[in-house]
């Protein structure tokens, strides 16, 4: 019996992404408690690690559709193996490194079991080539949680560094994916994130009172999420991601799969953290200035977000824009308000440039062609 798959996205692998995506939201916490460059370093190795697994879990259901109970059991098990391991994420570099390892090493034995159900050899190299490995990633965290200080930041980065390095190991296996469905889960991880800055921005406004100044950070915060919302969905996005990728496996581009939605969307999904954390402090507290890391966060986080989009799209021969590469340069430069003026200040202005951006680009090209550019 064939294993192949439809494009669609099944709504078991959405409640996962929902679970998933409170991962995600741990690493705002981080950067919110830890506000200085070792609280982003600290952000940054974990959610490599972290997305690492995750690919694993896009890759599995995209081969093996969860369409049978032991299938559907497993998954439900790979969620409430993320939940553990979310709970742990903000205090993983504060005496929970072994919490954060042992959760990490339930994530992947799940992985690996649920892997072992299809009975399609044609999945069987990626099965014997990575879950080995992961499991030997999965233990030296595991270590590096349990030795802590220097030991714990040394091992997780190179597990990061190996993590991402290993598909180069093994043939690539990209042209065995449903591009329709690899496309649109990675897409409705990216909307259920931008959802999360929106809870960031709810999460700011209840640290303060909802006067006039409150809920037009409120209003000006939510126009920010909106911006990175229509930088990833506007004008036909969708589609074209979905014929570029499908035309980056047609024509053999190696690990098409893996650079255009691994390591650089550990940028998108930053990014998205980043301006999440400047948010939650803005809204708290409109009518201040800004501490220099937390108006870092949310300038160069928008742009963070921008740049790896643009280099996700170039993996599939979409092009890179040069007006997107300027709009990341002046989301960057918002800063010098949130430090200079007030949190509210920085929202607006970071609110200009991704406003006037997508105008000026929406009349610059009032139809963009499904070929891409």
């Amino acid at each position: 019996m064939s294993e192949t798959r439809g494009g669609e996205v099944t709504r078991l692998e959405l409640f996962f992404d929902l679970v998933f995506v409170f991962t995600i939201t741990q690493f705002t916490t981080v950067l919110v408690d830890r506000q200085s460059a070792a609280g982003a370093a600290q952000a940054a190795v974990m959610l490599a690690i972290v997305w690492w697994m995750y690919g694993g879990y896009a890759w599995l259901t995209n081969l093996v559709p969860p369409d049978r109970t032991a299938r559907r059991l497993a998954m439900v098990a790979g969620m409430i193996s993320y939940l553990v391991l979310a709970l742990s994420i903000p205090r993983a570099f504060d005496g929970r490194g072994l919490e954060f390892g042992l959760a990490y090493l339930l994530v992947v034995l799940v992985h690996g079991g649920l892997f072992t159900v299809s009975t399609e050899a044609r999945f069987s190299t990626i099965y014997r080539g990575f879950f080995p490995v992961n499991v030997a990633f999965a233990l030296v965290i595991v270590a590096g949680g349990a030795l802590g200080g220097a030991w714990e930041y040394a091992l997780w980065t190179a597990t990061a560094a190996a993590a991402w390095t290993a598909p180069r190991l093994i043939a690539d296996q990209s042209h065995l994916l449903n591009a329709a469905h690899f496309v649109e889960r990675h897409a409705l991880v990216v909307l259920v994130a931008i959802g999360e800055s929106v809870v960031a921005v709810g999460i700011g406004a209840g640290h303060t009172g909802l006067g006039l100044a409150t809920l037009g950070a409120v209003a000006l915060g939510t126009a920010v999420s909106a911006g990175l919302w229509w930088a990833y969905f506007g004008e036909r996005n969708d589609e074209l991601r979905e014929s570029g990728f499908v035309r980056a496996v047609a024509a053999g581009e190696y690990l098409v799969g893996v650079r255009t939605y691994g390591l650089v969307f550990v940028g998108v999904l930053g990014g998205i953290v980043g301006v999440a954390a400047g948010l939650r402090e803005a809204i708290a507290h409109p009518g201040h200035e800004l501490g220099t890391a937390v108006a870092l966060y949310m300038g160069c986080g928008a742009a963070l977000f921008l740049v790896s989009d643009q280099i996700s799209r170039a993996h599939m021969s979409l092009g890179i824009s040069r007006r997107r590469l300027a709009m990341a340069a002046a989301a960057a430069a918002t800063a010098v308000a949130g430090i200079a003026v007030s949190g509210a200040a920085q929202e607006a202005a970071l609110m200009l440039v991704l406003g006037l951006g997508f105008v000026i680009e929406g009349r610059a090209n009032p139809q963009v062609p499904l070929e891409g550019g």
